[in-house]
């Protein structure tokens, strides 16, 4: 008999269904030569300290660092795990074989692997892996079963994670709610992931707070119904285009600024320069988790956390590919599926006639293999989202996915950009000829043709027919088109000086801190420059939604409409904590590295837990070396 055990009962439903186990029992299906069971997730874990010593079941500063020479696994404490657990130990310890059919990725490899451990199994493992719960895509994973061996790293990456977690989450929390709690019931919770996020959260807020806002004056002047903005100098147009944009036209001083205006305002204005280019803009990406997360923050206000269980259904539910992903690229065996999947979505069908009976766009921005490791990014299976449910929110988040996957078979959207230069000549002073030149710069932007806009502009409502606002969101902006001028043209113009200040940074969203994240706090607009840091962020797609939901239980963050706002005992926590081995997000950034180069065979998973080892062992010495800190809220 051949045991197959799933992360979920839903899922191995799905599996049972395909491979004919179609007999229920108490915790598991059989038939075919198969039995199916499943777990609930996590059903094992780590050791907690006392159980390796009733030494360290006292929580004393003496008896850290905690580090046991060998770590252990057990059974997490509910009766419904243990009953299961039963269960499968039954199933494996009577099986031929296995089939690790846990979810494809470093935790899916990790539950299933501490369960068979714990289990005894001793029999052969195959792993299955696969991107969607379709009935094709099961019956050709089961078709290229590989042995659990070639996934040996992953699993040594998803258990040096644990470890890490647990070596600096144990000896962290109890270290400084010894040392700094202000109250003897308070536990200050310190996470490998966690803190570092907090501290980035912090960081944002005392930028806020100690902001020092300065006056500017912006001098600007309306000619032909046209706003014209000043320009520093006469530099040339492409030395302009990479000044930043708080820099232009900005005059400090007000005498300076009230100066320009006097001399300007009863000077005729001339156009000097009239260019013209004509550009394309690329569809948007496909999505990964974090920037479907970010997308539906935006759009929806939903958090990281609803976003993630909302995609998780659909994919349970067929709909959409596996979600916990990193990439947002697909592998180029996909681009032949693609037709198949779009004549799937039945629903939007006005938008995919269109690419019917035409070669399909293959571009590198979408496929490339090299871009694509564990799983591809989210997309459409193709199942008809007609012929299933879903609830209102997960319509929302499928339509998002399912314009995305379309768009980017659309032609570029191609448009034409328009700038047009002018100058006001002060009155000639000091006997001069000629008076000074003050330049001015307007711009404007004709879309030619819509291209993937079409996409986007479609429909007022959702597939399913619901009205939805945020679908107003999706319309492209209406584009400033400028009149037509002729170079060396002349006329009145009036100018106006407005006095301004600058602004703080604006506080973190759950959108932005996901993209800080996923950039170690580094502020990245460029999507290939923040593909490149990816490597680098802090915590996994899968596991920053669960951070954010930490922080706001443990009450060292709030919610203040959209923005996030640290608590006061979040700023005193992070206040006391000196060790950037703590906060640092770039620190913690470098382990996620480590941790994916181990997964990918290019670092030592022993090398990685004993340097863990050595900073936990410093982190306390320095602690408790230090006795001027004081932890206030």
């Amino acid at each position: 008999m051949i045991v197959c055990i799933a992360e979920k009962p839903s899922v191995a439903r799905e599996i049972a269904k395909v491979l004919g186990a179609n007999t229920s029992h108490d915790g598991y299906m059989e038939g075919n030569g198969y039995q199916v069971t499943w777990t609930y997730g996590h059903l094992c874990t780590l050791k907690e300290p006392q159980d390796y010593s009733d030494y360290w079941k006292r929580w004393s500063l003496s008896t850290l660092p905690m580090i046991p020479p060998r770590f252990g696994i057990k059974l997490i404490e509910n009766d419904g795990y243990k009953k299961q657990f039963a269960v499968i130990e039954r199933l494996m310890q009577a099986a031929d074989g296995i089939v690790n059919c846990g979810d494809a990725g470093q935790e899916g490899e990790l539950i299933q692997r501490w369960v068979m451990q714990k289990a005894k199994a001793t029999c052969p493992v195959q792993r299955l892996w696969v991107s969607s719960l379709t009935e094709e895509a099961i019956r050709e994973a089961f078709a290229s079963l590989k042995p659990q061996e070639e996934y040996q790293s992953l699993y040594e990456a998803g258990l040096c994670r644990a470890i890490g977690d647990w070596l600096l989450g144990m000896n962290a929390t109890r270290l400084y709610t010894l040392r700094f709690r202000t109250d003897p019931k308070q536990v200050l919770s310190i996470g490998r992931v966690q803190t570092p996020t907090l501290a980035m959260i912090v960081k944002r807020h005392f930028e806020i707070k100690n902001f020092k806002p300065e006056q500017y004056w912006v001098l600007s002047t309306v000619y032909r119904d046209t706003l014209f903005t000043l320009r520093q100098s006469e530099k040339k147009e492409e030395e302009e285009e990479s000044a930043t944009q708080d820099s232009k036209g900005r005059i400090t001083s007000e005498e300076e600024a009230k100066q320009a205006f006097e001399l300007i305002k009863d000077r005729p204005f001339e156009v000097t320069s009239i260019s013209q280019k004509n550009g394309t803009e690329a569809p948007p990406r496909l999505f990964d988790l974090t920037s479907l997360q970010v997308e539906c923050n935006k759009k929806f206000s939903f958090s990281a956390d609803d976003t993630l269980k909302y995609i998780q259904s659909l994919y349970e539910k067929k709909f959409t590919t596996y979600p916990r992903v990193d990439t947002t690229y697909l592998p180029d065996d996909i681009y032949s599926k693609c037709p198949l999947i779009l004549q799937g979505l039945v629903p939007y069908r006005p938008l995919i006639e269109p690419l019917m009976g035409k070669v399909l766009n293959k571009s590198k921005k979408v496929f490339d293999s090299s871009k694509v490791t564990d799983h591809h990014a989210i997309i459409p299976t193709g199942v008809n989202p007609a012929n299933g449910d879903m609830t209102y929110n997960e319509k929302r988040v499928f339509d998002l996915i399912v314009r995305h996957f379309i768009a980017v078979f659309y032609p570029d959207c191609k448009f034409s950009s328009t700038t047009v230069l002018g100058q006001v000549e002060t009155a000639p002073k000091d006997g001069k000829k000629k008076g000074d030149k003050v330049v001015f710069k307007a711009t404007g932007k004709q879309i030619l043709d819509q291209g993937w806009h079409d996409v986007f502009a479609w429909g007022h409502q959702t597939p399913a027919g619901e009205s939805d606002a945020s679908d107003k969101a999706d319309q492209s902006d209406e584009e400033k088109t400028l009149p037509s001028f002729s170079k060396g043209e002349k006329g009145p113009h009036t100018p106006t000086l407005a006095e301004k200040w600058t602004t703080p940074p604006k506080p973190y969203t759950e959108a932005t801190l996901l993209r800080a994240m996923e950039t170690a706090g580094k502020t990245v607009e460029n999507e290939e420059l923040r593909d490149a840091l990816k490597a680098n962020g802090i915590g996994r797609p899968s596991t920053r939604a669960a951070i954010i939901e930490t922080l706001f239980k443990r009450q060292y963050i709030s919610k203040v409409r959209k923005s996030l706002e640290p608590t006061p005992t979040g700023i005193a926590l992070i206040g006391v904590i000196e060790e950037e081995l703590l906060k640092s997000a770039e620190l913690t950034g470098q382990w996620e590295k480590k941790l994916r180069d181990i997964e990918a065979h290019k670092y030592d998973a022993r090398q990685f837990i004993e340097e863990l080892k050595q900073q936990t062992s410093q982190l306390v010495q320095q602690v408790l070396a230090d006795g001027s800190r004081r932890m206030g809220c």
